[in-house]
């Protein structure tokens, strides 16, 4: 990763430029062209520097609810769990953890019914029993920015 990189990554984590052609604004500023930071971001994608770029959203001022969820999981159904977590289109994140509930993983929907049904279905297909739901009682939001 050199300085270019590093410029790009810096410019689009909190700032990325809602216009109809994104890639160019942040070419002007870092000095480049388009075609050089498209290529850069798809390569930084590529290598698992960069792993997504989309917009964030607070899911209640959009009619949402959120949750936490902690799994148990065993070593021998980690792969299938995962697999089918992540088949929800509701999963912004899904992670491995060293303890005992191991798998942690977000889940938005339009409701908490929505989740606990979804959630039910995660144990039926999976066996696996033991699924914590644990939903905000009160929002922190902290901004993750990283200065490259």
């Amino acid at each position: 990763m050199d300085d270019s990189d590093k410029l790009i990554i810096n410019h689009i984590q909190s700032d990325f430029p809602i216009t109809k052609r994104p890639y160019i604004a942040i070419a002007e500023k870092i000095g480049s062209s388009e075609e050089e930071v498209i290529k850069r971001i798809l390569r930084l994608k590529k290598d698992g520097i960069i792993r997504r770029i989309g917009g964030n959203f607070v899911p209640g001022k959009l009619g949402f609810v959120s949750t936490l969820c902690a799994a148990r999981v065993t070593d021998d159904k980690i792969e299938i769990f995962v697999k089918k977590v992540n088949g929800f289109k509701g999963v912004t994140h899904n992670y491995k953890r060293a303890n005992e509930y191991n798998i942690w993983f977000t889940f938005i929907a339009p409701s908490a019914d929505e989740i606990k049904a979804n959630l039910e279905e995660i144990k039926k297909e999976t066996g696996v029993t033991e699924i914590l739901n644990l939903p905000a009682s009160r929002v922190f939001k902290i901004k993750a920015e990283f200065n490259v």
